[in-house]
């Protein structure tokens, strides 16, 4: 399974029809019965939408606009400061409101003139396949919750604020959006499960933590950056290597942390020859013989 899934909060159905979110024990909002009893509702309403539906709309109540109107004023300015200019620019032709959490049909509102792509609901996590697949018809499975009041500048796990703020800034730039839609279409080509974490693993070290020099700086491009409020301030810490296939598909990461080694592009157009020349021709035994490479490469003289 993909590395990232551990973010999320388990989502079960019971036989009466319950449907509760497993938070753990270290959630900010584990001990707070309002904030489980909101998950849950908000997680039922996700998991009634079939496609065609209209979008569920969430009725966010003041904490969590609240939590959206501090979170979504910190990272534009730390966007201004650390993205890339394309990103940014993107972001300013989304024009996502910062006084409201936007309905995930108000972000495909805004976003499908921009690039085509289109929010539907997630409860939390959705299948593999599922995600990334439906990229090629430039449709994002978000979810719809916030984060616990108590914490507005730390989540343990995916929720509006990545999803929108991270995500669609990034979805508005059409050279980013097509990138995601070649690796749509990458999946229909792979048919193992080691093929599709290879997949993922690449667009976790592109298109979720990426980052590239611009004008003698280094400035980031991943969604998961874009939306940590803490991370998008140390990413340039870390160990930057060049862009490489082998290694981003192949690399072992911890999601708890901030990652320490992060792939670095020159520019937008080698992230769209490398990255976007291997989403757009990958298949199982191209997979095969890359990960043969990099434990052979791995092997002592």
């Amino acid at each position: 399974m993909f590395t990232e899934a551990q973010l999320y909060s388990p989502v079960t159905k019971s036989a009466d029809g319950d449907v509760t979110v497993h938070l753990s024990d270290e959630h900010p909002g584990v001990h707070d019965p309002d904030y489980r009893a909101r998950r849950n509702a908000i997680a039922a309403q996700a998991l009634t939408y079939r496609p065609g539906q209209p979008v569920p709309r969430i009725d966010y109540t003041g904490e969590e606009q609240e939590v959206w109107r501090i979170v979504s004023a910190e990272l534009a300015r730390k966007r201004e400061r650390y993205a890339c200019a394309e990103v940014i620019e993107a972001a300013r032709r989304l024009e996502l409101p910062s006084d409201h959490i936007p309905q995930l049909d108000e972000v495909s509102s805004r976003l499908a003139p921009l690039t085509g792509f289109r929010y539907v609901p997630a409860a939390g996590l959705v299948p593999l396949r599922e995600f990334f697949g439906s990229f090629e018809d430039r449709i994002f499975h978000s979810t719809q919750y916030i984060r616990h009041h108590s914490a507005p500048l730390y989540t343990p796990e995916p929720d509006a604020v990545h999803e929108i703020l991270g995500h669609a800034n990034q979805l508005a730039s059409p050279r980013f959006a097509a990138l995601y839609a070649t690796a749509g279409a990458a999946v229909a080509r792979l048919t193992t499960e080691p093929a599709l974490k290879f997949l993922a693993d690449v667009f976790w070290f592109s298109m979720e933590f990426g980052v590239l020099r611009e004008k003698g700086e280094i400035r980031c491009y991943g969604a998961g950056l874009l939306s940590s409020y803490g991370e998008i301030e140390e990413f340039r810490e870390a160990e930057l290597r060049p862009l490489s296939i082998r290694e981003m598909g192949t690399r072992a990461y911890d999601i708890t942390h901030y990652q320490p080694v992060l792939y670095c592009a020159k520019s937008i157009d080698e992230i769209e020859d490398v990255v976007g020349g291997f989403f757009a021709t990958v298949d199982d035994d191209t997979v095969t013989k890359l990960a043969a490479a990099e434990v052979a490469g791995a092997q002592p003289a």
